[in-house]
């Protein structure tokens, strides 16, 4: 057989995976050669008018012949797309519906198999977006397990080795200021589970933050900036906020993945702690993301009008930051837009009943005066 075999023939005399063969169709019907292997090293010729025709095959993208022989049954099984289409054209009106019946069997399949395929594909598709959206479920699952002494904890180490590297302001009016707002807002918080321990940092940086457990720091140079203790107060409920939410918590586990959610999730929580001390000082760039930073927002407000002191001080001091934020689109930052942010709680304190603010008993502008700052522009 000088051509290589095109089929597998099938009978009582071949072995039982089958005789290869060499298969032309011919005017009359098929002509087979097979392999010098086999035990009749010889060719057959079959008649169209002997044949029964099928689909077949594992996949059932086969054509299956079948006819009696002289040694008995046969069947062939035809795979080569070229083979097949020469046989649908050359072979008799009388085999035609069952070459119809064994294509549309074959569609069938093929369309069963995209089904199927497609049913897979839905299914880990369905699965992959599941993980994706749902992992905010189980981030907040997870947090949810982790009691506030392991949280506080994680804070305090991030803390201690912050300030340690930093010149602390201790004592003086601007302490004493930043004191009594810390009071002021945190007795108006219901059921605290949190003891906060606020420190001001000698700092240009316009800025304060929190840690998880309750640790929150104010930069010297976020009080220069603010033109009222409003303004401080305004920031401080937003950062004490993202404590008494635990955004910090939620960005930790995030931050450790699957794995480590799963595993809080199902009991081992402990082990959080030695997780995120891999962190080391990452804790302290953790990023909020937006949803946070408006929960913060608005949480913040309503901390400030229990506490009687007047939210419009939060909203100016977002208004003045919005000039930085020129030129930079939204959807390229993690934080809301500042502008966005203030209109956000204008609309929030609008719908507020009218509140009349209990004042300091500290006067700002000798605070910003003790810290160096220029005196505020006369409005």
């Amino acid at each position: 057989m000088a051509s290589p075999p095109n089929a597998l023939c099938f009978g009582l005399e071949f072995p039982a995976s089958g005789a290869p063969c060499l298969v032309h169709v011919e005017a009359h019907g098929l002509t087979l050669t097979f392999a010098p292997d086999t035990p009749e090293n010889r060719s057959e010729a079959v008649s169209f008018s002997d044949l029964t025709v099928s689909a077949g095959g594992q996949d059932h993208d086969q054509l299956v012949l079948k006819w009696a022989g002289p040694q008995g049954e046969r069947t062939l099984y035809l795979k080569n797309p070229d083979v097949i289409r020469t046989f649908r054209q050359a072979a008799p009106d009388h085999l035609t519906d069952p070459l119809e019946r064994a294509a549309e069997r074959v569609r069938q399949v093929r369309h069963r198999r995209r089904m199927v395929w497609s049913a897979v594909g839905g299914v880990v598709l369905t699965f992959v977006l599941g993980l994706w959206f749902g992992a905010d479920l189980l981030v907040e699952l997870a947090v949810a397990r982790i009691p506030v002494e392991w949280e506080q904890k994680l804070g305090e180490s991030a803390y201690k080795d912050f300030l340690a590297q930093q010149d602390i302001l201790k004592e003086g009016i601007a302490v004493s200021a930043v004191e009594e707002l810390t009071s002021r807002l945190t007795t108006q918080i219901p059921n605290n589970p949190y003891k906060f321990e606020v420190t001001v940092v000698k700092s240009d940086v316009v800025n304060a933050f929190a840690l998880p457990g309750g640790y929150i720091v104010v930069f010297t140079g976020l009080m220069k900036k603010a033109e009222s203790g409003e303004e401080v107060a305004g920031v401080m409920g937003h950062e004490l906020n993202h404590v008494l939410q635990r955004h910090g918590l939620e960005r930790i586990v995030k931050q450790l993945g699957l794995v480590a959610v799963v595993s809080i999730v199902l009991g081992d929580q402990q082990g959080l702690v030695g997780l995120a001390k891999q962190l080391g000082v990452e804790l302290l760039t953790l990023k909020f993301g937006r949803e946070q930073e408006t929960e913060a927002d608005l949480t913040g407000l309503q901390l400030l009008y229990r506490a009687k002191i007047d939210p419009s001080g939060m909203i100016s001091f977002f208004q003045r930051l919005s000039e930085k934020d020129a030129g930079r689109m939204e959807w390229l930052s993690t934080h809301p837009m500042s502008q966005g942010r203030a209109d956000r709680l204008k609309a929030e304190l609008a719908a507020l009943p009218k509140l009349s603010p209990a004042p300091f008993t500290f006067e700002w502008a000798k605070v910003r005066e003790s810290l160096g700052a220029q005196p505020a522009p006369v409005q």
